[in-house]
């Protein structure tokens, strides 16, 4: 407020009130004094408000001038301020996490939000969109409104990345504010990996073997041709006559891992117990998708019984409408069970699988198990092989 005082004898005759100088613009005014032909008395006043709105950064001034009948007309009075602003910006501006087992966190990477302008920075909003923002996460310290980051200050966003398939996987991170070229963003990508494991051949026949004695070894290749490590929790032998059979191998077991690319041997040989024909599975349990991988099983006899656990984790039961067998060979394979209708909260129960190929050559199918618990159905790949 700015006042105007008629500190003589005689009325004041005002003519205008101006804004005038180098940022005129910048600044307003309204009043309530007389303009002519009406007049301020004598010993009395009026004020005048002026605002300051700047149009740019840094200072602004001008000047406001009366005009009047009173000796020294003009009277004016300086006006001066300066424009702030908040000016955001993201580092680095990307982000990348390079290989990720799918389905497992990476560690967090920092992406800093800088205020590095002369006003406090209000931010609306910090969000993850793009192609695949489901693979990646935020947490932060930064003050949403109605709270505001000061200037020359910086908040942090903590992202991580967590692959749901393979492949290369991008999203963006957005931060909406109050600054210019809202909203500030920077790219986020990383490539989801996962084993992929194979055996190699996928018969083995050891023909014609004196009864208690043993063959020369052959060998089973186990390759990863998948982006990441293997993991291997077991090598085995299954099946009729498991006993008939023996191996020897350089695989690495957990907690060591089978590099992606890379494979490893085992040595299998065939010491017949009796006479006629003998077989058997060997069987390697990995944390592939379609883990175990078997070896074969003769055309119309029936493996060794495989079991899955069914487990609820959850604080109710679980209600289980259907388990069955489903794909492509289904018919090749079948399943019993003790799970019965229901599962108490941290219970658990089995299903126990068989395959029966009624062809050479690999056969899939899928178990399926429909409940009420989210996900539903839950699935488990199998495969075999009919030899």
């Amino acid at each position: 407020t700015v006042t105007l005082s008629n500190t003589g004898t005689a009325p004041l005759t005002i003519s205008s009130i101006a804004l005038g100088g180098t940022n005129p613009g910048d600044f307003g005014q309204t009043n309530n004094c007389p303009l002519t032909p009406s007049t301020l008395a004598a010993s009395s006043s009026c004020t005048i408000n002026v605002t300051f709105t700047p149009t740019a950064t840094a200072a602004r001034t001008a000047t406001l001038t009366v005009t009047d009948d009173a000796s020294g007309s003009p009277q004016t009075a300086s006006l001066s301020g300066t424009g702030t602003a908040s000016a955001a910006t993201l580092t680095p501006s990307s982000v990348p996490f390079g290989n990720q087992p799918v389905s497992t966190t990476s560690a967090p990477q920092t992406v800093t939000l800088s205020n590095t302008g002369t006003a406090p920075l209000t931010i609306s909003g910090i969000a993850l969109g793009g192609t695949n923002p489901g693979d990646f996460g935020q947490t932060n310290n930064c003050p949403l409104t109605p709270s505001t980051l000061a200037a020359s200050s910086s908040c942090t966003i903590n992202v991580t990345f967590t692959p749901t398939t393979t492949g290369s996987r991008s999203a963006s991170l957005a931060v909406t504010d109050n600054a210019a070229g809202s909203p500030q963003t920077a790219s986020l990508s990383g490539t989801g990996t996962a084993p992929a494991a194979a055996l190699t051949p996928s018969l083995v026949s050891f023909g014609n073997q004196q009864v208690s004695t043993t063959s020369l070894a052959q060998v089973v290749t186990l390759s990863n041709a998948g982006t990441a490590p293997l993991t291997i929790s077991g090598i085995a032998l299954g099946g009729t006559n498991a006993g008939n059979f023996g191996q020897t191998n350089n695989c690495p077991l957990s907690p060591s891992t089978l590099a992606a690319s890379s494979s490893c041997t085992i040595n299998v040989t065939f010491t017949p117990t009796a006479t006629a024909a003998r077989t058997a599975t060997l069987t390697v349990t990995d944390d592939d998708s379609g883990s175990p991988q078997t070896g074969n099983v003769k055309v119309g006899t029936t493996s060794a019984p495989k079991t899955v656990t069914l487990t609820n984790t959850g604080t109710g039961p679980l209600s289980i409408s259907s388990i069955g067998i489903a794909g492509t060979n289904s018919a090749d394979f079948s399943q019993t069970n003790n799970c019965g209708a229901s599962v108490a909260a941290g219970a658990k129960c089995s299903i126990s699988l068989t395959f029966k190929p009624s062809v050479i050559g690999s056969r899939v199918a899928a178990l399926a198990i429909a409940d009420n618990a989210s996900g539903s159905p839950q699935q488990v790949s199998l495969k075999g092989n009919g030899k």
